[in-house]
Parts: C-alpha cells; structure tokens; sequence
C-alpha cells in the first residue's frame, strides 16, 4: 500500500500548470521506479485474472494510453497494481505535438481537455526505453525464455502529423513492425481527435482499408517472431450506432483481437459554462462515462459475448469501473481517474470488479 496519500500530493500537483505536473510526475516516476522510493506510490496488485485474446490478464484495470507516451515509467507504473499498463501513443518518428498550452483541468467536472495531438520521442526511443525497464529485462529472464509475470503490456501505435492521410497506413505498418516483439498485445489508435484527420479512418472503406493491411502484417510478423500478438483498435465515443455496427463488423472481418472503447470526445454538453470547455482537443473524465458505456452496449450487442472490449472512459471510482463491466467490457483502463484520485483508485476498482462481477 502507498505511503504517500494522493490527497497530500494532489493540491501541490493542481497549483502547476497541468502538463507541468504531468512532465513532473512522469520524471518522478521514471526516477523512482525500481528503488525503494516506489512505496510512496505502490499498491498490492489484486489478483483476479482473466484470458481474453489468448492472454491471462491479473486483473480487470489497465492503464490507458497517454500516460506514458514514451514508456519510460512502466516499472513504476505495474506498482500501482494496475493488470495491465498500456504505453504510447508511439508514432514511426519524434513529434513534439500541438502548440502549448493543451492541457486543461475541469475540476468541477472531473474532467481534462487535451490536444496533445501524439507529442512524443519516436519508434526508436520508445523501443529502447522498453528495453531498458526491468519488466523487459525478467520477461527474458535469465536464459532469453520468457517468463510469466504479473502484468501485461499493450503498446498504442498512431501516425505522424505530417503524414497525409492518404498514406496513415505506411506509418501504422512501420509502428507494428517495430513494436510486435515487445507487445502483448498492440492498439491501433484510429480515435485521436488531435491529429488532423485521423478519425476519417473510423470511416468503413478506410478502416477496411487499414485494417486489412495491419491484418496481413501481423501474418508476417507472427511467422517471423514466432508468436501472435493480438490486436486491439481504439474508436471515439462519437459515432452513430450504424457506425458502431460497421466497425464491428469490419473488427471480425479482418480478426482483430479486440476493440477499446472509448477514447475522448469533442461533445461539450456536460462541461457548458465551465472554464476552458471551449477549448479545442478531446474531453475525458466524468463526462465520457455515459457516452463510452452506451458504445460499449451497442459494440457488446453487435459483436456477442465472447469478443474482447475494453472499457475506458470516465472511471472515477471503482462503481465507475464496475459500470463497465455490466455495461459489456470484460476489462477496463483507467486515465484521468489517477489524475483526480491517485493510485489507490486501480485497487478500489480491482477489488469492486473482483466481489462484484
């Protein structure tokens, strides 16, 4: 259990600039993990595993993508006693993103707005930080053969800003061939709305498209390294239900391993009158909780009960986290969650989801 009560930390961390305190927590983490400073923040990891898409997952409770976009904390972060920690966004080369400011608190709505747009350090810095973890390193093991543990890894692929549209699906392939080795499993991230046009590709011939090629890739990969790594694709909680029902019948088409639902929205009804909710970029916290739960419903009902969803989106508590799972999803990831409510949040909701459902 940690020593340090978020609720200590938090007015510090809220008084700086958000990404500041974002920057900050990540560089403490990346300095602290592995020593005996991981307590501050460390939590028994509750052990309720799952096998979906040929995996065994700890638990229910992941962390989403966006946290650690250049995986350098995932040792500190698998202390939370998350089940699974999900890195990146990674794109194939170094972008610093949107202009600054892009990150924004709504603390009456427990809410961030962030247009980050993938600001991170490229394919090349990504691999080798993951590399250099210790879950890499005892995942080898000893002799080179991999060994079970705790926790799994999903890596969050996208494209590069500067990348025409036309062309996203080069810069997929490159990400997916350079992570597969390192991945249990890896996420196409189609949702972003801070990359110019990247959600047309939730459109039904470009997913088909995309999805297709990503498809026919993983053969290859999987005869080269030997394994098949499933696939996951991320969607918005804004679409339509016959856009929810084209997805899902492309996610079968093409045997993708999983869907995630939701990333952030572009809807503001729930933050109107708010400081910062005109801000451009995406939505998450609070109010995305109903939005990605009705997705979640209608993904569950078009693609039957044994396809894998994971449910993200709004989980502030662990009845948050619980919701999801009655909603449809067989996993959950928590983001924003952490950031209003500490790591004693992934327990809470580990737990509920345990004796609950």
């Amino acid at each position: 259990m940690a020593i340090l009560p978020y609720a200590l930390a938090r007015p510090f961390l809220f008084s700086l600039d958000p990404e500041t305190a974002h920057d900050l927590t990540v560089h403490a983490l990346a300095l602290t993990q592995g020593t005996p400073f991981k307590w501050a923040y460390g939590s028994h990891r509750v052990n309720d595993p799952i096998t979906l898409a040929g995996l065994t997952f700890p638990n229910r409770v992941g962390l989403a993508a966006g946290l650690d976009k250049n995986a350098r904390c995932i040792d500190g972060l698998g202390a939370m006693g998350f089940g699974f920690v999900e890195v990146g966004t990674v794109t194939p080369l170094a972008q610093p993103g949107n202009p600054k400011p892009r990150l924004f608190r709504l603390p009456q709505a427990q809410a961030l707005i962030n247009r980050f747009g993938f600001n991170n350090e490229g394919l090349t810095s990504f691999v080798a930080n993951i590399k250099n973890s210790a879950f890499y390193r005892q995942r080898q093991g000893a002799h080179g053969e991999k060994e079970a543990l705790p926790l799994l890894l999903g890596l969050n692929i996208g494209k590069n800003a500067a990348t025409p549209i036309e062309r996203a699906t080069e810069d997929y392939l490159a990400c997916l061939d350079a992570v597969y080795p390192y991945a249990d499993y890896v996420v196409v991230n189609i949702s972003s709305p801070n990359t110019q046009n990247l959600r047309s590709l939730q459109s039904d011939e470009a997913l088909d498209s995309l999805l297709g090629a990503v498809a026919h890739r993983r053969q290859t990969l999987a005869a080269q390294h030997g394994k098949q790594v499933p696939l996951f694709v991320k969607i918005a909680p804004d679409l339509e239900a016959t856009q929810v029902a084209v997805i899902a019948a492309t996610l079968r088409r093409h045997g993708m391993d999983g869907v995630i639902a939701t990333n952030t929205t572009l809807n503001r009804d729930a933050v109107k009158g708010l400081a910062h909710a005109d801000e451009t970029g995406g939505l998450s916290g609070a109010p995305v909780l109903a939005m990605s739960n009705r997705v979640i419903g209608q993904l569950r009902a078009a693609l039957g009960p044994d396809f894998p969803i994971i449910g993200v989106g709004g989980v502030m508590s662990a009845d948050d986290a619980v919701s999801k799972i009655r909603a449809g999803a067989d996993l959950v990831q928590i983001y924003t969650g952490l950031i209003y409510h500490g790591p004693r949040l992934v327990q809470q909701a580990a737990a509920l989801i345990k004796t609950s459902c």
